[in-house]
């Protein structure tokens, strides 16, 4: 299969070098150590004869987030050294940004083509290899193979798109047995696993990595009203603070959505404000020509933090804020949900975070987490704009329903942790 997969390859990269090159261009960033995209990564000092080396390849800032207790828990095991590399530009900066102390080394990930994928591997000489989520990377893990280095997928999981594609393409699922272990984030993801063709001795459920990063900060009540003047909605000592309405990366369709939702709460005598933390920040220009349509003040955190105190509608379009950012908010809205979106962004932050949750039809990437909090309380399901402004406006003027929901979120999230520890566990059998 390898050798279909090297033939294959050069087509596809010139097929698809376009739209990456746009994508590259609007996004930037992508300058910074572009050889390390040939194979040609910093090279690593030589390895102690008593410690490990592992090369843990994270995609974005997601995964990035996600792995952040694991790569504490490794950078305190004295006969363990990391290398992290990562494959867009927005999670090279942050890895540079919050991982350096905690690695032996950092780069970008290589194309995954023979010359630039061996000459990486002769660079990094890794004893174990960590694939975070649902990388499957042929030409990496073919490496791994020929020089017998496992490779463990961690924090696993098949979104319903890469289900469907593995079961009309059953030849495709070689691919989910070259991990010497997949650890599974999810029962569904486990079960989806197995029935695509996985050893179940292969697979363990361990739980999701996103549980257990540490949601800190956390913010006093007196920093939480500083941070809201900082975002101009800071009424006077005299009157009750507004309400704030997050929206938790949002995707285009659903700023306009929240637009509509902010206006009818203000219509109806509600005192409240829009936190805006789009997905993509490099989207602001297209959220800025929908603001300037409306006539609800907005400021944007990337040209300023302190905003004037008129301001009715904030923009967090900045990386790597949003814990900090949705410590502000009374209830939040979980992005990527509304139609035509379908897959969803985490909730698990918000959740920690204890806060009231609404999210669309939308979210197959995390059916199990959003079900369960549906069943514990901390969430409300829409299917469409409507019921969503409906649904808001309700909890914004029923302040009980809305410290249950907190509380429902801060107890699920607490009684799921643990998925450090048994993703350790599995780590340390194959060193």
């Amino acid at each position: 299969m390898i050798w279909i997969y090297r033939i294959l390859f050069l087509p596809l990269l010139l097929v698809t070098l376009p739209y990456y090159l746009r994508r590259m261009l609007k996004r930037g960033g992508y300058a910074r150590d572009f050889h390390h995209r040939f194979g040609f990564l910093d090279r690593v000092p030589a390895k102690p004869t008593e410690v490990k080396r592992i090369w843990i390849q994270a995609v974005s800032v997601g995964e990035l987030l996600a792995a952040a207790p694991l790569l504490e828990s490794l950078h305190y095991d004295a006969g363990i050294e990391v290398v992290l590399t990562t494959t867009t530009s927005t999670g090279y900066s942050l890895a540079r940004k919050r991982y350096k102390e905690m690695t032996t080394a950092l780069g970008v990930f290589p194309l995954d083509f023979w010359p630039c994928s061996s000459l990486a591997w002769r660079r990094v000489d890794p004893d174990l290899v960590i694939l975070l989520e649902g990388e499957l990377w042929p030409e990496h893990m073919h490496q791994a193979r020929v020089r017998d280095v496992p490779i463990l997928l961690v924090n696993a999981r098949l979104s319903d798109r890469s289900y469907k594609r593995y079961r009309k393409a059953p030849g495709a699922a070689w691919l989910l047995r070259q991990p010497a272990a997949i650890l599974a984030s999810t029962r569904q993801d486990l079960e989806r696993f197995v029935e695509i063709g996985t050893q179940p001795e292969n697979v363990t459920l361990t739980g999701n990595l996103k549980f257990d990063v540490r949601i800190g900060p956390e913010l006093t009540p007196g920093e939480v009203r500083e941070l809201r003047r900082e975002m101009g909605f800071y009424n006077d000592q005299t009157s009750p603070d507004p309400l704030v309405i997050l929206g938790s990366s949002t995707w285009p369709g659903e700023e306009e959505a929240l637009l509509e939702t902010l206006t009818a709460a203000l219509d109806l005598g509600i005192d409240c404000r829009l936190l805006l933390v789009p997905r993509h920040a490099e989207r602001r220009s297209e959220i800025e020509t929908l603001l300037q349509s409306r006539s609800h003040p907005c400021h944007f955190r990337s040209r300023n933090p302190q905003a004037p105190d008129s301001t009715l509608v904030y923009v967090g379009d900045t990386t790597g804020e949003l814990k900090i950012l949705t410590q502000a908010a009374d209830l939040a809205f979980i992005g990527k949900s509304l139609p035509p979106h379908c897959e969803g962004q985490t909730p698990i932050e918000a959740a920690a975070l204890g806060k009231p949750l609404l999210f669309g039809p939308g979210m197959s990437n995390f059916k199990d987490i959003s079900r369960s909090l549906l069943k514990v309380g901390a969430a409300r399901q829409t299917p469409d704009a409507k019921s969503l402004k409906e649904n808001m406006l309700e909890l914004l003027q029923d302040a009980e329903t809305r410290k249950n929901m907190a509380e429902a979120s801060r107890s699920w999230h607490k009684s799921n942790q643990g998925a450090v520890t048994k993703t350790l566990a599995a780590i340390r059998r194959f060193l």
